[in-house]
C-alpha cells in the first residue's frame, strides 16, 4: 500500500496534467491558479486511501480524487469572496487577482469540471458515485448557508453548531472516503463505515481548529491566534462559555467597544476560568473515538488500517 505522502505525490503530479480549455483564459486560468496553490491534499488522499483498502489499482479512483480536490477548491474560491479574504495559502485570492465576477464564474465552472472527472468512472459504479458526490456537495452548501445565518443570530445552540460544522467541513471528508470505497469495490456496509470514519474525523478536526484559534502556536497553526474571538464567531468555545458564564461576563464575548488585543485577553481569561479548552478537547475526543470505532469495525486486514491511523495523527498534529 502507498503511504499518505506517496499518494500526495501522485496527486501533485496529476493535478498539473488536468486539461483545462485555453479559452476564455479569464475563465480557466483562475482554476489552474487555485489548484496550483498546494495544500496537504487531504481529501483526495483520503479517496485514494479508501480505494486501496479494496483494490491495488488506485488509478481507477484518480479522477474521483481530482473531482473532490476540484470541488474543494471551488468552495474556497467562493468562500474567499464571501469572507472578503485577500490571501489564500499566502497568495492573492482569485477574486483579488481576477475580480469578483470572474471568480464567481470560475468557481462555477470548477463544479462542472468536478462532474467531468466523475463521469470517467466505471459505468457500474457511476450512479452511486454521483449520488454520493451530489449529497456531499449539497451538504457543504447547506453548511455554508447555516454558517452565514449564525452570524445574524444570538440564539445558536451547541447542537446547531455541531450540525453546521458537520455539513460545512465533515461531510466532505466522509464523502471522499465513501467515494474511494465505492470505486474500490467495497461493500455498502464498508463504504458506510468509511463515511462515518471520515465524517467524525472532520467534526473533530473543526473542533480542534476552534481550540487552536485561541491556544495554538500561530507559526505552526498558520493563522492569527484569536481571529475567531475578534470576529465574534460562534465556535464551540464561544457557545460553551455563553452557557456557563454570568451575564456581565458574557458581554465581553461580543463586545465591539474594546480593542482587539484587549478583547482576546478578556475572552481567553473567561475560557480559562471555565476550563473551556478542556471541555472542547473532550468534545473533540468524543468524535475521534467514534471515528476510530468505525475504523475498528471495518472488514479489512488490520495492517491496511495503519495508514488511516497515521493520517489521523498527521491531521491532528497541529500543535494540539
Amino acid at each position: 500500500m502507498h503511504s499518505p505522502t506517496q499518494l500526495q505525490e501522485i496527486l501533485e503530479k496529476a493535478i498539473p496534467q488536468i486539461a483545462y480549455p485555453q479559452h476564455p483564459a479569464n475563465l480557466y486560468e483562475p482554476s489552474r491558479y487555485i489548484m496550483s496553490l498546494g495544500g496537504k491534499r487531504i481529501r483526495p488522499v483520503m479517496v485514494l486511501m479508501a480505494t486501496e483498502l479494496f483494490t491495488t489499482d488506485i488509478n481507477k479512483a484518480l479522477d474521483v480524487a481530482l473531482a473532490i480536490e476540484t470541488f474543494h477548491n471551488f468552495t474556497l474560491v467562493h468562500d474567499d469572496i464571501m469572507d472578503n479574504a485577500p490571501l489564500r495559502r499566502g497568495k492573492q485570492t482569485v477574486h483579488e487577482k481576477w475580480g469578483i465576477n470572474n471568480a464567481i464564474l470560475s468557481g462555477d465552472v470548477m463544479m462542472v469540471e468536478s462532474n467531468k472527472h466523475l463521469s470517467k468512472v466505471d459505468v457500474n459504479v457511476l450512479k452511486p458515485v454521483l449520488d454520493t458526490f451530489n449529497a456531499t456537495a449539497q451538504g457543504v452548501c447547506e453548511g455554508q448557508q447555516l454558517d452565514m445565518e449564525f452570524e445574524q443570530r444570538d440564539d445558536v445552540t451547541i447542537e446547531e453548531y455541531i450540525e453546521m460544522i458537520r455539513l460545512k467541513t465533515a461531510v466532505l471528508l466522509g464523502g471522499a472516503m465513501k467515494l474511494g470505497a465505492i470505486v474500490g469495490g467495497a461493500s455498502t456496509a464498508d463504504a458506510d463505515l468509511l463515511y462515518t470514519f471520515g465524517e467524525n474525523l472532520g467534526v473533530a478536526f473543526q473542533l480542534q481548529d476552534d481550540i487552536l484559534d485561541v491556544y495554538g502556536n500561530p507559526e505552526k497553526f498558520g493563522k492569527q491566534v484569536g481571529g475567531d474571538i475578534i470576529a465574534n464567531k460562534k465556535t464551540f468555545l464561544h457557545l460553551k462559555t455563553l452557557a456557563l458564564a454570568h451575564d456581565d461576563e458574557a458581554e465581553s464575548l461580543t463586545s465591539v467597544t474594546i480593542n482587539q488585543e484587549e478583547k482576546i485577553d478578556q475572552v481567553t481569561h473567561l475560557y480559562n476560568k471555565y476550563e473551556i479548552r478542556n471541555l472542547a478537547t473532550a468534545e473533540m475526543d468524543k468524535y475521534l473515538t467514534m471515528a476510530n470505532q468505525a475504523l475498528e469495525i471495518l472488514a479489512v486486514a488490520e495492517e491496511k488500517k495503519e495508514n488511516f491511523r497515521t493520517l489521523v495523527q498527521q491531521i491532528l498534529d497541529r500543535d494540539r
